[in-house]
């Protein structure tokens, strides 16, 4: 007796058929989100829903530290304030200067007629929490596109650079950090104003300053700070600080190891700058925009010059026609009277031409002029056979 499963525990297609269709699945949706950014609508969706939820989550960590706040002392209180307005009065001095040298850089590059520095605009943040990659160094902020949250930005503190915000959703923003091994950000040595670019390491724990010859002026304790050259950080901003520089006689460049400036994991809250860069327009694209444009404009010129030319050879046409009959017309009644003086007329020389072939056949001496001569000859052979 063959047994045979009922059909509610049917197992439908095999084990091996489905792995290899999620296999064949999830690779597609890996090169196409990858290359083609398919999934970046549905991943902001989902980052739209689950933000009640992420919220929620982190309700009770916000208690905690909201009492622990309560619980600090009125002695840590008064050192802490101490401290603050210590900075303050420290950062109005800062400020008045700021405010005099800003000054007296407006008023030299409107006497030189130099380009106006580029315009930067912050809004405070607070990460929120880690993402649990362990391959990368990224955090999640409280803000996103809803306050003006643009991609790109650069994310600094009080010390320094920190990261660049790399992912925004509605309500959150991801930012990656200076340790990450995929950061990059142009960099210049603020004493000898040498420019390169600094990376981070797999570790996370320094950073790597490449491209420097063995024979430029690096020395341990330089400070670096951003170039401004790539547009998207303002120029000016402290990154990292020289840590050891490593020259060997084999390679070209030296092995400079850098240290960030800024606390990069013990960071709370963050400014997202919005760097707004006056760069005058790529003169290539500008050439090769104005000759689209004149390609196009002369495109749509040839057109009506077409049709124009098209109706003025159809008039010509029409109007040759017209005077070519009426040629023939006055050239046949010339004909009537004097066949022989009337030569431009085609159709008004061919009564002519007859006569006049048959007038100079005589004259000349072709084969097809002879031909009249040997007729004339034929009938004596003909008139001696009759006679017989």
């Amino acid at each position: 007796m063959e047994y045979s499963p009922p059909p509610l525990f049917k197992q439908g297609p095999s084990a091996l058929a489905r792995l290899i269709f999620f296999v064949v699945l999830a690779i597609a949706l890996l090169v196409s989100d990858a290359r083609f950014n398919t999934l970046e609508i549905a991943r902001g969706m989902l980052g739209a829903g689950l933000y009640p939820l992420q919220r929620a989550a982190l309700v009770p960590r916000d208690i905690f530290m909201g009492a622990a706040d309560l619980a600090v002392t009125s002695a840590n209180l008064r050192s802490e304030n101490q401290k603050l307005a210590d900075k303050n009065l420290q950062l109005s001095v800062k400020a008045g200067d700021a405010a005099q040298l800003a000054t007296e850089n407006a008023h030299l590059r409107a006497l030189l007629n130099l380009q106006s520095r580029a315009t930067t605009n912050e809004t405070p943040a607070e990460i929120q929490y880690d993402t649990r990659d362990p391959f990368t160094q990224k955090v999640v902020i409280g803000k996103g596109s809803q306050q003006n949250i643009q991609d790109g930005a650069p994310v600094v503190t009080e010390d320094g650079v920190i990261g660049q915000v790399t992912r925004v959703f509605p309500m959150q923003s991801e930012v990656t950090l200076l340790t990450d091994k995929d950061q990059a950000v142009p960099v210049q040595i603020a004493r000898t104003g040498l420019r390169s670019v600094i990376y981070g390491t797999p570790k996370g724990d320094t950073l790597d300053l490449r491209f420097v010859p063995i024979s430029a002026d690096v020395q341990a304790g330089d400070e670096l700070v951003t170039s401004g050259l790539d547009g998207v950080y303002p120029p000016g901003l402290r990154v990292a600080k020289v840590l050891r520089v490593d020259k060997q006689a084999d390679t070209a460049f030296a092995r400079v190891v850098c240290v960030p400036i800024a606390a990069v994991r013990g960071a709370r809250q963050l400014l997202v700058l919005h760097y707004n860069v006056n760069v005058p327009p790529n003169p290539i694209e500008v050439e090769a925009a104005a000759a689209a444009k004149e390609a196009k404009e002369n495109k749509g010129k040839k057109k009506p010059a077409a049709k124009a030319a098209a109706t003025a050879a159809g008039a010509s046409g029409a109007s040759a026609a017209v005077a070519g009959s009426a040629a023939v017309a006055g050239s046949a009644a010339v004909a009537g009277s004097a066949p022989a003086a009337s030569s431009a007329p085609v159709a008004a020389a061919k009564p002519a031409e007859k006569p006049a072939a048959k007038a100079a056949a005589p004259k000349t001496a072709s084969g097809a002029a002879a031909k009249p001569s040997r007729k004339a000859h034929m009938p004596k052979p003909a008139s001696s056979g009759a006679a017989q």
